[in-house]
C-alpha cells in the first residue's frame, strides 16, 4: 500500500488559466456595493468603531486600566 506523494501544491483556481484580475464590471459593482454600505452606516457606526478601538486599547492594559479607574473614582469620592 504505497501512496504516491507529491510535494508540489495542487489546487485549482477559478481563472481557468487566465490572469486572475478583476474586470472593470466587477470593480464597478464592488464600488457601488461599498458606497451603498457606506451610505447605510450612520453615526452609530462611528460610535461602535470608537468603542471597539477603546476596548482594544484597554483590553491589553487591564491592570493599568483598573488602577486608573480606581484612581478616578477615589479622587471623585474625595472631592465630595
Amino acid at each position: 500500500m504505497s501512496k504516491i506523494s507529491s510535494l508540489a501544491p495542487c489546487w485549482d483556481t477559478s481563472s481557468f488559466g487566465h490572469p486572475a484580475d478583476i474586470s472593470p464590471l466587477e470593480r464597478s459593482a464592488l464600488g457601488d456595493h461599498l458606497s451603498q454600505c457606506g451610505a447605510m452606516r450612520g453615526p452609530l457606526q462611528v460610535v461602535q468603531t470608537g468603542a471597539d478601538g477603546l476596548h482594544g486599547l484597554l483590553a491589553g492594559r487591564v491592570v493599568t486600566s483598573m488602577l486608573l479607574i480606581l484612581l478616578l473614582v477615589g479622587g471623585f469620592w474625595l472631592m465630595l
